[in-house]
């Protein structure tokens, strides 16, 4: 059948592969099979295909990968970083996007009353929007977690940058690997939205045991969104269920697990976080058996329509609703349980888990609890790590075996180790605190177990493929120390360990989140004279987060919520009703009219400093239009006792600011100033950026925006004053390269975005030294 550039998903069938990638045809099938799945459409392969034919990228593209040594990291992360440089820097074609527009329109008059929605009157709904390439999700390859996947998508501006982000994933380094590895020169890519399934419960469901051949069903769940489980971040409970000619018979094993944390939407960003699971939810069990012998069924249903071919099918539930998200071939699995491992017996047993990729392998351990231990991977080693992700593929590709403390059978550790033959144990708990480094062991992946000591091994049981000389970590050249730092922006305290270890500090440590959790708005708390509840809020939010960095400074900006973004909260029924509420009453100028906010504030830093030694805390004070803001500000900190050496900046978010910043250098005596880009850019250009229908023509590009940063730069580094940026365009890499170039002291991205961010602000000096030199 013929393809237009955008096609709904009822519409895609099998045979659709070219056109819907393997993910939306399998997703066309679920659908005829009358199997429960969000609604959505497809952005063709036609669509990425004609921005490649509109601006000529094709033989440019080809060039690329055809001179790329894959095995080289340095030569592969630098050919990727081009490829997704130049996908990004082309527009989408008007032709495609008036497509999407038109679909999302439709979308959005989809049942409007949605749950998903966390406000009926808002006219787009939340969507997910998934890569489906041409080589993925097939009958002998699934190629796990190699193209990006953006959950809680809002609006046409934000759908259509997601659409570019998934176009230029199909050159991620891992990706690019893996096609090269398993024998495909070109690909082409689709991209998946559907209406958002803001999941309860999610997980996985495979219609054979991947790791024994034993014809069961086999169901892993988890509380929340599905990502923890699929990124091995929380051992999920563990059902099997017999089948037999007539589908489903009965529950045979139950093994019930402890879910420490889940994902789920935030309400007020919208965006996906990481909440702790109640205490009373951890070891409880996810699935009852109604929803455990449904989804059998499901699953049994899939299996035949692919013609008994195993199924790997992940699944969500919302108020006791059950949708299917995606279905792929197993295309890895064992005929049968093998014997006990005859050499192993009479060893001492170090550690259990679960056998998710069967084998046997001998070695040294190799912790890896960080980027920075990648690199001391050598061949044959043995990997202990908490968990893997995509980018680990390349190195996991040189060891005997993976073991991880967190995960179960349908995790990406298990899944790639099982493509690549790798013997795997997941869901240890305490692989990477028992096991040392250097230490010999002995892997029994069949059974879950490793021994003590090495074992003589014969090689024939062992099934590996040596794929040499790779490792994910950004080349020598691209990672080393910069005079631009690179900082995070952080809402909540996760993945400390991993991430303090890779930027220079936080640029934006943000404290509504930290109320949101609480339920209660701080100015009912003051109302009432809980002052000190709203301090011990505030320090226990920001507590983890100054240890984790140390030294390194942590900026925490002052309460910057806007009237509306409360309402939900315990005494946010008497915030006031704004006409427009991003130019209404919040920042500073709330603040300052309810100074004891602000002292609140003032006084959670002040202990933490003062008493707990946690010295690199820093204020930044929002939407600043005066030196007098400033001046009030700094009075008020006095008066709470804050020590002078605790620097205070603002941020740049007005045009006042941008006018008045020597002002504020001299007389305000400013210790930093940080970017706001979305406020900047939005009243600089004075476009409502919640008005879709001005997003095309917002833009922190647009030269009045570059100007009015390049003064305060310029301005700022006259007087001493730090320079940073901590809005959505610190994650830009186009963006990091013209601040460098102004002269920006510091770049704050997402968390997603350090290594690039690093890689470009690194080039940059290169290239701005070589031209010196």
């Amino acid at each position: 059948m013929g393809f237009d550039f955008v096609i709904g998903l009822d519409k895609v069938r099998r045979q659709d592969i070219k056109a819907a990638g393997g993910k939306g045809a399998n997703l066309g099938e679920i659908i005829k099979a009358g199997i429960p799945v969000p609604e959505g459409f497809v952005v063709t392969t036609s669509s990425f295909d004609r921005l490649i034919q509109v601006h000529n990228l094709d033989s440019k593209v080809q060039d690329i990968i055809a001179t790329t040594n894959v095995d080289d990291t340095s030569a592969l992360l630098v050919a990727s970083q081009k490829l997704k440089d130049m996908i990004l820097s082309y527009p989408v074609p008007p032709e495609v996007v008036s497509r999407v527009i038109e679909a999302y329109g439709r979308l959005s008059n989809h049942d409007r009353n949605h749950s998903t929605r966390s406000n009926k009157t808002r006219d787009f709904p939340l969507v997910s929007v998934r890569s489906s390439a041409t080589a993925e999700d097939l009958p002998t390859a699934s190629f796990a977690g190699q193209q990006a996947s953006f959950l809680n998508v809002k609006g046409e501006y934000k759908l259509i940058e997601a659409i570019r982000k998934c176009w230029a994933s199909l050159f991620e380094p891992r990706a690019i690997f893996y096609r090269a590895k398993h024998g495909f020169s070109r690909a082409s890519i689709a991209v998946i939205v559907q209406e958002m399934i803001n999941s309860e419960k999610s997980g996985i469901i495979f219609t054979i045991d991947p790791t024994t051949g034993e014809n069961i069903v086999l169901i892993e769940a988890i509380w929340g969104l599905g990502e923890c489980i699929v990124g091995g971040e929380v051992s999920p409970d563990l059902y099997k269920v017999s089948k037999d000619k007539a589908g489903v018979e009965r529950i045979i094993d139950i093994q019930i697990s402890k879910k420490t944390k889940m994902r789920l939407r935030d309400h007020i960003s919208d965006n996906t976080a990481e909440f702790d699971v109640p205490e009373n939810k951890i070891s409880v069990q996810v699935l009852n058996e109604e929803e455990m012998l449904k989804l059998s069924r499901y699953a049994v249903e899939l299996e035949e329509h692919y013609g008994g071919v195993p199924q790997d099918i992940e699944f969500a539930i919302e108020n006791n609703k059950i949708a299917i998200l995606q279905t792929r071939a197993i295309t890895t699995t064992v005929k049968e349980q093998n014997k006990e491992f005859e050499l192993a017996k009479g060893r001492t047993v170090l550690l259990k888990g679960i056998g998710a990729s069967p084998g046997f392998a001998s070695g040294r351990v190799k912790l890896i609890l960080g980027k920075d231990e990648i690199r001391e991977v050598q061949s044959g080693d043995i990997i202990v790590t908490t968990m893997t992700t995509p980018d680990l593929v390349p190195t996991m590709s040189k060891s005997a075996a993976i073991i991880t403390d967190l995960g179960g059978r349908t995790c990406h550790a298990a899944i790639v180790s099982r493509e690549m033959g790798i013997p795997a144990i997941v869901g240890t708990q305490e692989g990477s605190k028992i096991l040392k480094d250097g230490q010999k062991v002995t892997v029994d992946a069949y059974n879950g177990i490793i021994y003590e000591g090495e074992t003589a091994i014969d090689r024939g049981h062992v099934q590996q493929q040596k794929l040499e000389g790779m490792i994910t970590k950004s080349p020598s050249s691209l990672s080393a120390t910069t005079v631009v730092k690179v900082k995070v922006n952080i809402a909540f305290p996760q993945r400390l360990e991993e991430i303090s270890s890779k930027v220079d500090g936080v640029g934006l440590l943000r404290i509504e989140h930290m109320i949101a959790q609480s339920g209660i708005h701080p100015a009912k708390l003051i109302r009432e004279g809980r002052k000190e509840e709203y301090i011990r809020i505030l320090m226990e939010g920001i507590r983890p987060i100054a240890n984790a960095f140390g030294s390194k400074p942590v900026w925490v900006r002052t309460l910057d919520a806007r009237s509306d973004e409360f309402r939900n909260l315990k005494g946010g029924e008497d915030e006031p009703v704004e006409a427009n509420p991003m130019l209404g009453w919040h920042g500073i100028r709330r603040s300052l009219d309810e100074p004891e906010l602000l002292k609140a504030e003032f006084e959670a830093i002040r202990r933490l400093h003062v008493i707990e030694g946690r010295t690199n805390l820093g204020v930044m004070l929002p939407f600043v239009i005066s030196t007098e803001e400033v001046k009030k500000s700094k009075e008020i900190a006095k008066q709470v006792g804050l020590p002078d050496e605790v620097k205070i900046g603002i941020m740049v978010e007005t045009p006042a600011c941008v006018m008045i910043i020597e002002k504020l250098c001299q007389e305000g005596k400013i210790d930093f100033a940080s970017f706001g880009t979305n406020d900047l850019t939005q009243l600089i250009l004075g476009i409502d950026r919640n008005n879709e229908s001005l997003a095309k023509i917002s833009s922190a590009f647009h030269p009045a925006v570059l100007r009015s940063m390049k003064i305060v730069i310029d301005t700022c580094n006259q007087f001493g004053v730090e320079t940073s940026i901590c809005g959505e365009s610190g994650s830009s890499t186009e963006m990091a390269r013209i601040l460098v170039r102004y002269g920006i002291k510091s770049v704050s991205c997402n968390m997603d975005a350090i290594d690039t961010i690093r890689a470009v602000v690194s080039q940059e000096e290169q290239d701005r030294n070589a031209t010196l030199d």
